[in-house]
């Protein structure tokens, strides 16, 4: 038998061409199967081969776990303190093994050895090529569509199938079996049963790696594409940065007469490209990214990492681009919230929050509304900055004496004192409800304040009345309702 074994061996690796370790661990998986057939589905056996003589030992095998758990699977595990009567050194997390009686090679259930060893040999002939794949380190590879699976395409691409979904598929794209096509390696699924490479014609990364196919100074390290979004087919906007200054990044990109641009365009259907210089400052990178809209002024709030953007009428509809199209791919290429607005309506705005911030200082602050003005007009925005700020730059303000400063700021912290002791008494009205992991600090004063305490509370609620107090999406509203309400299911279970 140990022979037989041997031989079994050297010929399913040289008929497989896989290396001889794969062919042993096949063998041991097979065996253990067929031993198992004497137990229950849950006992753990594990066959070891000597790899020099072929002869082989089985073991029936307990996982080591502890005490305080008890035994979820009795017939595959042991509890720690009878472990230990075995082998007194044992940890959690080990196995204690009983030798087994060994089954004759030949009375082995013919059927289950030869499907375990044949997928293994499948599963490591597959792996194999997957991993020469790999190793070669592709983003882009050319394959032929070898057939169509539910509207995916699967493509062959040399010796591996890798899987184009129908969703990664350029829009209106027509593709047949036998076509030949080009694709960014997205991803490999290494749990996939079927093909583990999946791949993508509309990712924002195909793009940036045929620009890197075309133009060689990015291999050279002279260009670099910053980023690239995408609307499959129709538009893209690519940043570009070259540091080497004797070099246009823009033009190097579109090459001569367009040749470059041109054949990226071809291979992505006609698609638009707008490529773009790179800046470090976000303000002016976001203009870069709304061309050809010319921007009349820009205001960055880097706590809501937004920015507003004043056009004329005249830029409006270019600076939004057909269905929002434009500020939508600026947007996402350098990765701030992007608000188009006209001068009238930024006058507007301008004079809401002002309003706004006025009967902030007034009301708090018990001042008019002529030194709230005077506030205003020297830069500041909230009541921390004026509690927190230098007193020197309050006294610098005309007509604003030591003793009126001196009060104001006295104010100011009065009112943020009070307001941490009334976050901190809601807070601890809404114990129950910050047990819940969706539920941040301030949702749950802003539903304290609605004298909404528990996850009763919460759950009895509409989804209007959650976004009419918070403020929240109909999406998320929906969503926090759905889980506040959990646990009335958990006690019907």
């Amino acid at each position: 038998m140990s022979r037989e074994i041997l031989l079994l061996v050297d010929a399913l690796g040289r008929e497989k061409n896989v290396v001889r370790e794969v062919v042993f661990n096949a063998l041991e998986s097979a065996l253990a199967s067929a031993i198992k057939k004497r137990f229950n589905d849950e006992a753990e056996i594990r066959v070891c081969i000597n790899r020099n003589t072929g002869d082989y030992e089985s073991f029936r095998r307990w996982l080591v776990v502890p005490d305080e758990n008890g035994l979820d699977q009795p017939d595959s595990q042991e509890m720690l303190s009878d472990a230990r009567e075995i082998c007194q050194d044992i940890k959690v997390g080990e196995y204690i093994e009983k030798r087994l009686e060994n089954i004759s090679f030949g009375r082995i259930g013919a059927q289950t050895a030869k499907q375990t060893i044949l997928q293994r040999m499948r599963d490591a002939e597959r792996e194999q090529l997957l991993n020469e794949f790999l190793e070669r380190g592709e983003t882009i590879v050319s394959g032929t569509v070898k057939r169509m699976d539910k509207g995916d395409a699967i493509v062959e691409i040399g010796k591996i199938e890798a899987r184009l979904p129908k969703s990664e598929m350029m829009p209106k794209e027509n593709i047949r079996m036998a076509d030949r096509i080009r694709a960014f390696v997205l991803r490999v699924d290494h749990i996939a049963r079927g093909q583990q490479v999946i791949l993508s014609r509309t990712s924002p990364e195909f793009i940036r790696f045929l620009f890197e196919n075309e133009v060689p100074e990015i291999e050279q390290g002279i260009l670099e594409i910053k980023g690239a979004a995408r609307d499959p087919g129709i538009r893209a906007k690519m940043s570009v940065v070259a540091y080497d200054k004797r070099i246009d990044p823009i033009g190097t990109c579109v090459g001569m007469r367009g040749s470059r641009v041109t054949a990226v365009r071809n291979e992505l259907g006609g698609e638009q490209i707008d490529i773009i210089l790179w800046s470090e400052d976000p303000a002016q990178f976001v203009i870069n990214a709304l061309a050809p809209a010319n921007i009349e002024s820009i205001v960055v709030d880097e706590d809501n990492h937004s920015m507003i953007v004043v056009v004329d009428e005249d830029n409006l509809p270019k600076a939004i681009g057909t269905k929002g199209q434009n500020v939508r791919l600026a947007s996402e290429l350098t990765g701030w919230q992007i608000n188009i607005m006209s001068p009238e309506e930024s006058v507007n705005r301008q004079e809401t929050e002002r309003i706004e911030l006025r009967n902030i200082f007034t009301k708090n602050l018990d001042i008019d509304d002529e030194i709230a003005n005077i506030l205003i007009d020297k830069g500041f925005t909230g009541i921390e900055e004026i509690a927190y700020i230098p007193i020197q730059e309050l006294l610098e303000i005309q007509s604003f004496d030591e003793k009126f400063v001196t009060e104001l700021r006295a104010r100011a912290r009065n009112i943020l004192l009070t307001e941490a002791i009334a976050k901190e008494e809601h807070l601890k009205l809404a114990h129950d409800l910050l047990e819940l992991d969706f539920i941040t600090p301030n949702l749950a004063i802003l539903l304290v304040e609605k004298n909404i305490l528990t996850r009763n509370d919460l759950a009895e609620l509409s989804v209007d009345e959650v976004i009419e107090i918070t403020g929240l999406t109909k999406e998320k509203a929906a969503e926090i309702i759905t889980l506040a309400r959990a646990h009335w299911f958990e006690k019907d279970l």
